[in-house]
């Protein structure tokens, strides 16, 4: 599976937009057809914090031509030590009207949806329904899974991205092809709650590899991580990939 749309069909670049991604025009492989394919693109996020918020960032700038983004509550102190699209004078304001104003300063042509809800079973199939592609950045497993399970039934890849200190995963879940998030993690971690603890840093190298990951699903720019498992070490600056593989047994997706 492949977020890749084919060259017809797909909207052209007004010349301000061939001004503003003139340099990454000549990335090689992208060109004026990858820019394309990422103007005609639906991408969902599930929460705009630390890591959600960088990969929405990263994606704004790149040239994404729709944004939704998930995430319900307001701003508090505790959030701007890393989530850079929050501001310190919007405090007990909701998250994701701030979210925007960022994003729109960053890219004023992005077409931005936004949910004031954090996802859940009950409307996880509806939030993600017109996306080419989901992130993944709920902090916790039940959130997730939903996400998981919306994704599987609805045959969207999903990017799946995770911060805890100074470490982080990453990668790509295509339903039907790799494992998916329960073969991963057939249950929930009791120990994995809304706050751990984190480091700006670790979830903006996180959130543009994240952002990586979904442009090259988009545009077929490179290989993804699909059927590996990238872990990083940033307090000692390691990276591994691991190869990761399907659970026959997954309640999830061994059907499929």
């Amino acid at each position: 599976m492949n977020a890749a749309r084919p060259d017809q069909a797909l909207p052209d670049l007004t010349p301000e937009e061939q001004a503003i991604y003139e340099w990454q025009l000549d990335v090689g492989g992208f060109g004026l057809a990858g820019q394309r394919r990422l103007k005609a693109a639906t991408v969902f996020v599930s929460r705009a914090g630390g890591l959600g918020g960088n990969v929405a960032l990263h994606l704004a700038a790149a040239g994404v031509g729709r944004l939704i983004l998930a995430h319900a509550g307001d701003i508090r102190p505790s959030d701007l030590n890393r989530q850079l699209l929050m501001a310190h004078d919007r405090i007990g304001t909701p998250r994701l009207a701030t979210a925007a104003e960022s994003l729109r300063r960053i890219n004023p042509r992005l077409d931005l949806v936004t949910i004031p809800e954090n996802i859940s079973p009950a409307n996880a199939a509806r939030c993600v329904g017109p996306a080419d592609v989901i992130v993944d950045c709920a902090p916790l497993f039940a959130e997730r899974f939903a996400l998981n399970h919306a994704a599987i039934k609805a045959k969207i890849p999903m990017v799946e991205a995770a911060v805890f200190d100074l470490d982080f995963h990453l990668t790509t879940l295509l339903p039907g092809q790799t494992p998916c998030l329960r073969c991963l993690y057939p249950e929930a971690n009791v120990h994995w709650t809304r706050k751990f603890p984190v480091i700006s840093p670790v979830p903006g190298v996180a959130g543009s590899l994240a952002a990586l990951e979904v442009i090259k699903l988009l545009t077929g720019l490179g290989p993804t991580l699909a059927g590996k498992l990238l872990v990083a070490d940033l307090r000692q600056l390691q990276f591994r990939t691991l190869p990761i593989r399907r659970l026959p047994s997954c309640p999830e997706c061994g059907g499929i």
